[in-house]
């Protein structure tokens, strides 16, 4: 056997490392150049963003909008702070310390926002329902300083979008509608308003993300953007790279009320059919279907036997005579596809009901039973009121307190003392929940003494013998959890409990 020298190992080992294939190296993705300026695209869109000046009743703005500045405003600490402070106590009105006359909740009250005209034959100018509710007087004001009558078309008070008409027959410059499904997070975008009243303000940034649900109302899909946006911003648009009008500027996150960087837009793709129907009727006409819904998680995927882990949305309830209930529709279904789309998670259907035509049958696939189920739903116009679906009365008998072990629970018979100690409903069924165990397998689930178990596993219970005993039966199973029904103040929900402890293997 021969021997290498250090070196020699030491070259043949480069030589093999040299010879073998190389791992594979991480894509280097190659980055556009920003643009050297927005100043041509600036120059040709700021025309046909106009700047919204509502004039509001006293009683209309103290109401409506009590949040509403009297004039513009400057951030606490900018140049313009001690210049608009200077202005304001130069032309303070009548009424206001110093000088006699009508008091402040006697002037009038005006509002400032932006827009952007969208036909120019039509003269119709796009901005949010937020900047005209309440006005009695409504003016846009060009991006030249002329100052135009406008009338108002329709809103949407749910979208926050209203529609205005420029009475005017001088030639108007508008802008289009992009296809906002084709922005993508670090994306460049252009931002043009009138904030604090500073018309033709444009900023830049990028989309920083989609799909943000801001909490403002069923059908939040706001596309979210580091350009500066601030009050008086609202209503403006949000441009892409191509010149098209992407989002409507709505709201920002800011603890002082200057931007920080946080704003968010309504998509083009929600907003485009809501003018086309505020142009034409006035007003907007939603699909409604009539359900309660709520998030299907892993645990609540698991107890139904739900393939492919959690998606779709879990009805917790169909509300009496409503379409969903009328189509065949019940409790404990979770809905997998409404009119051939599919519904990824709770928050799309609201969305995609909305957007179906109204008095249209359409296809609506459910999961029940541990197997898919197609059935036809008539879908109905979303009222203005929606009442709550009637029960039948419970019978009423001598409270049995049952102890639930392994859940945490003490559950009873609701009694006559129990409907006035919890506040129940003369019609309530079910079986309420009495004692929570502290830090217990129902305490992380945040239910409460008084709450009502109305179904286990899907299936309606009128006593605690009823309870235990599916329970028990789960357990013969080896399931790992069960689905509770729970009606409590906020209305119903499913919530899962496990029937055993994560490790532990089942008796035989």
């Amino acid at each position: 056997m021969r021997f290498r020298t250090p070196i020699a190992a030491t070259l043949a080992l480069i030589a093999t490392m040299a010879a073998a294939p190389m791992a594979p190296s991480l894509a280097q993705t190659p980055m556009r150049d920003a643009p050297a300026s927005f100043r041509p695209l600036a120059q040709q869109l700021t025309p046909a963003v106009v700047s919204v000046q509502v004039s509001t009743a006293p009683a209309a703005r103290n109401a409506q909008r009590p949040d509403a500045p009297d004039a513009p405003q400057a951030p606490p600490g900018s140049p313009f702070e001690e210049f608009f402070r200077d202005f304001l106590e130069r032309n303070r009105p009548p009424g206001m310390p110093g000088r006699p006359g009508p008091s402040p909740q006697q002037r009038r009250g005006t509002s400032l926002g932006s827009g952007f005209i969208i036909d120019a034959d039509e003269k119709l100018v796009v901005t949010n329902n937020h900047v005209v509710e309440g006005g009695t007087e409504i003016n846009v004001v060009l991006n030249d300083n002329t100052t135009l009558p406008a009338e108002l078309v329709g809103t949407d008070p749910r979208t926050d979008i209203a529609l205005l008409r420029i009475k005017t027959d001088r030639p108007l410059t508008a802008v289009d509608f992009g296809n906002s499904d084709d922005a993508h997070v670090g994306d460049w975008v252009l931002a043009i308003g009138n904030p604090f009243g500073l018309s033709s303000s444009v900023s830049a940034g990028i989309i920083s993300a989609r799909s943000r649900d801001i909490r403002q109302g069923l059908y939040d899909d706001f596309i979210q953007t580091d350009a500066a946006i601030n009050r008086g911003n609202s209503g403006g648009p949000l441009f892409d790279m191509n010149g098209k009008v992407i989002g409507i500027n709505t709201a920002i996150y800011s603890p002082s009320g200057g931007s920080i960087g946080i704003g968010f837009a309504i998509p083009s793709n929600l907003a485009r059919g809501i003018v086309v129907q505020l142009k034409e009727n006035g007003r907007v006409q939603r699909g409604w279907l009539g359900v309660n819904i709520q998030q299907v998680t892993d645990e609540i995927a698991e107890s139904l036997g739900l393939k492919n882990g959690s998606r779709g949305a879990l009805v917790a309830r169909a509300q009496e005579d409503g379409p969903a209930a009328k189509g065949g529709i019940r409790n404990g279904d979770v809905i997998l596809r409404f009119n051939n789309q599919d519904v990824r998670e709770m928050r799309n259907l609201p969305r995609i009901v909305a957007d179906t035509r109204v008095g249209s049958q359409v296809p609506v696939t459910v999961w029940r039973d541990g197997k898919e189920e197609t059935l036809n739903v008539t879908v109905a116009e979303l009222p203005a009121d929606q009442a709550e679906a009637s029960r039948s009365p419970a019978g009423q008998s001598r409270s049995q307190v049952v102890d639930l072990a392994g859940l945490g629970l003490k559950v009873g018979q609701i009694t006559p003392e129990l409907r006035e100690r919890f506040s129940l409903r003369p019609d309530q069924r079910g079986v309420v929940i009495m004692e929570v165990e502290p830090g217990g397998n129902a305490a992380e689930r945040d239910l409460r003494p008084g709450d009502v178990i109305v179904e286990v596993q899907q299936e309606r219970v009128n006593t605690p013998q009823e309870v235990q005993a599916r329970i028990e039966a789960l357990r013969r199973q080896n399931r790992a959890s069960t689905l509770l029904l729970i009606e409590g103040p906020q209305g119903q929900r499913f919530v899962p409990l496990r029937l055993r402890e994560e490790g532990n293997q089942r008796r035989n």
